[in-house]
């Protein structure tokens, strides 16, 4: 089986070595288009959307089987989605609301699989929560300036410098880095 990650992100194609499968790489560059409202929902909208993209462009001059995988995560406090920060500010704005607080990761995870002729659709999503400790102001402008925030959801990389910040997670650790891959691993065998 081939198999194609639909992400140009770093983080997901680390976990998903880990699986031992071999992958290439194939990132979605279609616009995101969001209809969905709540977390869950808008997660597993956008990894279907970017599967399904790249699933389409690889079919198109492909027959063998293949499985495309596509993800997206959010950060969500009060079932608010906090994407990646647009500015310096943002960022800062984005961390404070969170310091000393509990908010939410969700990861959506879609399949599409072309197997025997047919194709196999499996999505589902993920769910952790993590509580950071107080954080002071000065030691959030620091992390900002570092600019490590800016490509992240919720503006912060939990297995970078800023995890010296986070006093609790509820749930699976990788699914707040970008990929859920025990769950992913468990989807997959149940694929085939």
């Amino acid at each position: 089986m081939k198999y194609i990650l639909a992400s140009a992100s770093p983080r997901r194609k680390e976990l998903l070595r880990k699986t031992g499968i071999s992958f290439e790489i194939m990132p979605s560059s279609k616009e995101e288009v969001i209809t969905e409202e709540l977390p869950a929902d808008v997660v597993t909208e956008l990894a279907y959307q970017k599967a399904a993209d790249i699933f389409s462009l690889y079919h198109k001059i492909h027959d063998e089987d293949f499985t495309v995988i596509g993800a997206d995560t959010v950060v969500s406090y009060k079932d608010e989605i906090l994407g990646k920060p647009a500015d310096e500010q943002e960022a800062l704005d984005m961390l404070s609301m969170l310091a000393d607080r509990t908010h939410q990761v969700y990861t959506g995870v879609s399949l599409l699989i072309w197997k025997n002729g047919r194709k196999i659709i499996r999505t589902f999503y993920e769910k952790t929560e993590v509580t950071f400790y107080p954080i002071m102001r000065e030691d959030l402008l620091s992390y900002i300036a570092t600019s490590d925030p800016m490509d992240k959801a919720g503006a912060y990389g939990i297995q970078g410098d800023f995890a010296i910040h986070v006093k609790s997670i509820n749930g699976d650790y990788n699914n707040v880095v970008g990929l859920p891959i025990g769950h992913l691993y468990q989807e997959l065998k149940l694929a085939f």
